[in-house]
């Protein structure tokens, strides 16, 4: 039954992780049904058999972290994306009104159980804001399929309820809490001893008042109580709309830039902005070229870190997986550097400018708002002793069905995804400052497997490249 529903849902490999629902589907089919049926009482016979096959792949299946991270990044689209929850549980990208903001060419539905797992990821950190969504739906879920029982749930509408009527608890709403409960006593469990004890509780809160279950000691109660979670914030601040004098700049354009590399194949720049000072080079860089990067950076491959302090760590406002290429790696790397070189028209020989960063950003892969320049002389940007960064050059080696665009947050526009093209900015201007206009995110994968290549190029080495203004304030 197992095997016969997988290859239901998979049947095309190379298309089976774009759609973000099924990608957490098999993650958690991989990390948690499947040991279930393992070690049920329906594989008795087959106990070794079976034991010793899961033995064999069983470090290449995903683990605990790869499905909590998979349940953040639903609930990460769910916020950015403002879908419903309801409609991500039935397979639909849907806002509050229609059209949805992406069509699948197939539906995959979420289990009870698939939706009570994202509902108890938030749970557990405290997140009641999104617990009580995805809880929301596994209980309408389980109490569709009330009485019947799967052999892949975990959870039951018991667990749900249980968890749903604290999560509503906590967010202040006690009569709610009050009704769960006593649905749990009257259809679960009627000998529980502690929900019938909360069931006292809160009706003694909603006797006492507003603002009682701030008093109120909440020991005995089900889970801890910890601060309740805001939905995630991608946007910040906007700026205006580009002035009509600045629109007269913005166009396309073939360009040399005085280089002899590109008088045969002029590079085909796109103005996407004056300030900051944005451009986008279309078919920057071949498939077959694109192709070869990934496979060289696949096998690196690690979860990506940020700038904190004098350190680097983890970070859940980056998920991505990234490794460095040198130019002596291929071929391929070496003409890339040539190529960012004559289109900027700056020096990239060691040490003013960085290896290649190759980043793969997967299942609701994103990076919130931030600067690439440094903006402490503390960063270990500066270990490098070339000066900050003075411009990124980020190349796009894959097409995204929907979802990671580029936003430029205080400058209020964004850049689509497009496909070998690559994307030119400015992080410094002419004085050496940072431009605060360059703050940028990179936008939830809402469906596709994003994959770009990063060159950040420092201030030393190009005094006479990039000279300074007669105005100090450029």
């Amino acid at each position: 039954r197992f095997y016969e529903k997988v290859q239901a849902l998979h049947q095309d490999p190379e298309a089976s992780v774009d759609n973000p629902l099924l990608a957490f589907s098999l993650i958690k089919r991989l990390h948690s049904d499947w040991p279930s049926v393992i070690y049920s009482d329906e594989a008795t016979r087959n106990t070794q058999e079976l034991h010793a096959g899961l033995r064999e792949v069983e470090q290449e299946l995903p683990g605990a972290e790869d499905l909590d991270g998979a349940a953040r990044a639903l609930m990460r689209l769910q916020d950015v994306y403002a879908l419903s929850v309801p409609s991500l549980a039935h397979g639909l990208f849907q806002r509050a009104g229609p059209p949805p903001l992406y069509s699948p060419g197939r539906r995959i539905s979420l289990s009870a159980d698939d939706c009570f797992h994202v509902g108890k990821v938030a749970y557990d950190t405290g997140d009641y804001y999104h617990s009580i969504a995805w809880l929301e739906e596994a209980v309408s879920l389980f109490r569709l399929s009330y009485g019947s029982w799967n052999l892949e749930d975990r959870s039951s509408l018991e667990d749900a309820l249980d968890h749903l009527a604290f999560s509503y608890f906590m967010a202040g709403n006690i009569s709610h809490a009050l009704s769960l409960s006593r649905e749990f006593l009257r259809y679960a469990d009627p000998s529980n001893q502690r929900v019938s004890r909360n069931v006292a509780k809160y009706k003694k809160l909603l006797e006492m008042g507003t603002g009682a279950r701030d008093r109120w000691d909440w020991q005995g109660c089900h889970g801890p109580p910890p601060p309740l979670s805001p939905p995630h914030a991608l946007l910040g601040p906007l700026s205006p709309q580009p002035a009509p004098e600045q629109l007269l700049h913005l166009g396309c354009s073939y360009e040399t830039n005085s280089s002899p590399y590109l008088l045969l194949q002029p590079a085909k720049k796109e103005m996407v902005r004056i300030q900051p000072y944005v451009a986008l080079y279309h078919d920057f860089i071949t498939d077959a070229e694109a192709e070869t990067i990934k496979g060289l950076a696949g096998p690196w491959l690690q979860r990506s870190v940020v700038a904190s302090g004098e350190k680097q760590q983890k970070a859940e406002y980056r998920i991505s997986k990234s490794a460095w290429l040198k130019d002596t790696a291929d071929p391929v790397v070496r003409a890339l550097d040539r190529r960012i070189a004559a289109v900027t028209g700056l020096d990239l020989r060691p040490p003013y400018a960085e290896y290649l960063q190759v980043v793969n950003y997967g299942l609701g892969g994103h990076y919130e708002p931030h600067f690439d320049h440094a903006t402490s002389t503390k960063s270990p940007l500066y270990r490098m002793k070339s000066g900050n960064r003075i411009a990124t050059i980020m190349i796009y080696l894959s097409a995204v069905e929907a979802g990671g665009s580029t936003a430029f947050i205080y400058a209020n526009f964004s850049v689509p995804v497009v496909k070998n093209a690559a994307l030119f900015w400015w992080n410094l201007r002419r004085n050496g400052n940072g431009d605060g206009d360059t703050l940028h995110a990179g936008c939830p994968v809402l469906a596709g497997d994003k994959w770009v290549a990063n060159k950040w190029i420092h201030e030393h080495g190009q005094e006479f490249r990039r000279p300074c203004s007669a105005d100090p304030q450029d």
